[in-house]
């Protein structure tokens, strides 16, 4: 398994590629496995790999299938939202201990062109928000945390 940490847009990532087969790849972002599906088979030396981690995001998450789809849930009982495609946070509707309900909007994100809203799956207490307006994210990146 290949380790890598790289920084897209300002933001961090640890990439993990966990195995190569012909045009198959199983790829850990930040804790989120994809089956990344590979124009041509490829030869597994260092070369090759860092250009399939060195892909634009658009170009590795629009062939990407992600395997985890549903918001992390702590011991404590807090969930972490995730997003649900990549694109562009454009509008922060919570701030930092605001009470939500579920199905209140929390954030704005662009993606494809489109707005989409991003709900709260359950009544909480916004606990720690980690994306802010303008940031680019991942499918499957985690953009709040409401216990």
């Amino acid at each position: 398994m290949k380790e890598f940490k790289m920084k897209i847009n300002g933001s961090e990532y640890n990439v993990n590629i966990e195995n190569i087969e012909d045009t198959h790849a199983s790829v850990e972002v930040n804790g989120t496995v994809y089956n990344v599906e590979i124009d041509k088979p490829i030869r597994q030396t260092a070369p090759v790999i860092r250009q399939i981690v060195t892909a634009k995001p658009a170009v590795a998450t629009a062939t990407a299938t992600p395997v985890k789809i549903t918001p992390a849930a702590h011991a404590s009982g807090t969930n972490i939202i995730k997003s649900p495609l990549p694109g562009v946070i454009i509008d922060v509707c919570v701030k930092i201990g605001d009470a939500v309900k579920t199905g209140q909007k929390l954030f704005v994100l662009e993606a494809m062109k489109m707005e989409n809203s991003i709900n709260a799956e359950s009544d909480g207490k916004v606990t720690e928000i980690k994306v802010n307006k303008g940031d680019s994210v991942l499918e499957g990146a985690d953009l709040i945390v409401i216990g």
